[in-house]
């Protein structure tokens, strides 16, 4: 039993962070344009994260794409700027979706 509660308590705790931070997408209205595993407006999480995975330079150069807004990296709809988010709140949204698989 005691084993069954701790599997389960450490379970939680890892689900927790990328809750959090799914939540933080919605409520910076990123969800309005993206999606986990599928294109909407803009790219999926998923394909974002393949793109740059072993980038050691990703989480700067995108957290200034999502405040500042950018265009022809994904095609010709172009990703308006996001004043409402902070440069920390960036970091931690774009550190998230690298860690979509």
């Amino acid at each position: 039993m005691k084993r069954s509660l701790t599997l389960l308590a450490l379970t939680l705790c890892a689900a927790v962070p990328a809750m959090a931070d799914q939540a933080l997408a919605t409520a910076k209205n990123c969800m309005a344009c993206h999606a986990v595993d599928k294109k909407l407006v803009g790219p999926s999480y998923k394909d974002v994260a393949a793109k740059y995975k072993g980038d050691k330079t990703a989480v700067d150069k995108l957290a200034a794409k999502v405040i500042k807004g950018g265009s022809g990296t994904w095609g010709p709809v172009a990703m308006p700027p996001n004043p409402q988010v902070n440069d920390a709140e960036a970091k931690k949204l774009v550190a998230w979706v690298l860690t979509q698989k």
